[in-house]
């Protein structure tokens, strides 16, 4: 099959090649997915499990992409819960294969049913960025109706994901990012835009839940904005501040098939809308990776058309 493959941290995306590699077969618990769209984070190449296995072995030449839409082609002993021509989407393991490829042996656990009437780039731009809003507002933030959310990249993947599911449980959404994401970010649903370039993040005054997606100068600024009993949450690894009187949680997004559901439902009955940018070919994928442009909404490799 063919596959985006890496072999060089030192390199980025700059040593990505397109290479065939040999189609998987399914372990215990296993499904192996004909992958149609697959989806991207600029941040992949950074993570130690791109590089290396759960006992820190190097496990290059490996595979990244983690988020995948496709069709079940083949069960591993003992998997249940799906079955053969199956359209599905998922998020897959960190420390294996990914999905920058034509096939997928995956957990058959780390996979949700796709339904027919959502195109499998729409699902390829799902799992991480919707995951990681729901865990971070109703699981680690604890989110309320009433409540006032700070969503840092509110124009992002993961900020318009944010703001929607934070409007629609009843929160109050300030966004953040650049001047020229105000628009993007007001029409995803915020009811208040902060350019952190230009304007004061503490004219917002008191909120409950942070979500933060930059880390650094900004995560201080926002630590010290969280009212008593409110919540930090960052995807950036621990956090370097924290609120007085509050929780301050970082978090790895992690695989769900209920989540899943609920997202992909939103979807469906309009909801929630994805925020697909760049869509590309398996053949263009390193020329896209590579691109000095700033990446706009979710990166999508369209495996077969």
């Amino acid at each position: 099959m063919r596959a985006i493959v890496v072999t060089d941290e030192s390199a980025g995306t700059a040593g990505m090649t397109l290479a065939e590699r040999p189609q998987p077969t399914p372990a215990i618990n296993d499904v192996v997915v004909e992958i149609h769209a697959s989806g991207y984070v600029p941040t992949e190449l950074t993570w130690p499990s791109t590089w290396t296995d759960r006992a820190d072995h190097n496990r290059t030449p490996s595979v990244p992409g983690h988020e995948l839409a496709g069709v079940v082609t083949a069960l591993g002993y003992g998997t249940t819960g799906l079955s053969v021509g199956q359209r599905v989407f998922g998020l897959a393991d960190w420390h294996r294969d990914g999905t920058l490829a034509e096939y997928v042996a995956i957990e058959a656990r780390n996979l949700a049913p796709l339904p027919g009437d959502v195109d499998f780039s729409v699902g390829a731009s799902l799992p991480i960025s919707g995951l990681t809003a729901w865990q971070g507002l109703f699981q680690h933030g604890r989110l309320e109706a009433g409540q006032t959310v700070l969503a840092h990249g509110a124009a992002g993947a993961v900020g318009t994901m944010v703001t929607q599911l934070a409007r629609e449980f009843g929160a109050y959404v300030i966004g953040t990012g650049r001047a020229a994401d105000r628009e993007k970010a007001l029409d995803y649903g915020a009811h208040a835009f902060v350019d952190l370039a230009n304007e004061s993040l503490e004219d917002v005054g008191g909120v409950d839940l942070v979500f933060d997606v930059i880390g650094g100068d900004i995560q201080k600024r926002s630590a010290a904005l969280v009212r008593a009993g409110g919540t930090l949450v960052t995807v950036v690894g621990p956090p370097e501040s924290r609120p007085a009187d509050g929780l301050a949680v970082d978090f790895v997004v992690e695989a769900d098939r209920t989540q899943l559901v609920e997202i992909v439902q939103r979807v469906r009955d309009g909801r929630l809308r994805t925020n697909i940018g760049t869509v590309a070919t398996l053949d263009d994928a390193v020329a896209t990776f590579n691109s000095t442009e700033r990446t706009k909404g979710k990166t999508i490799i369209q495996i077969r058309s």
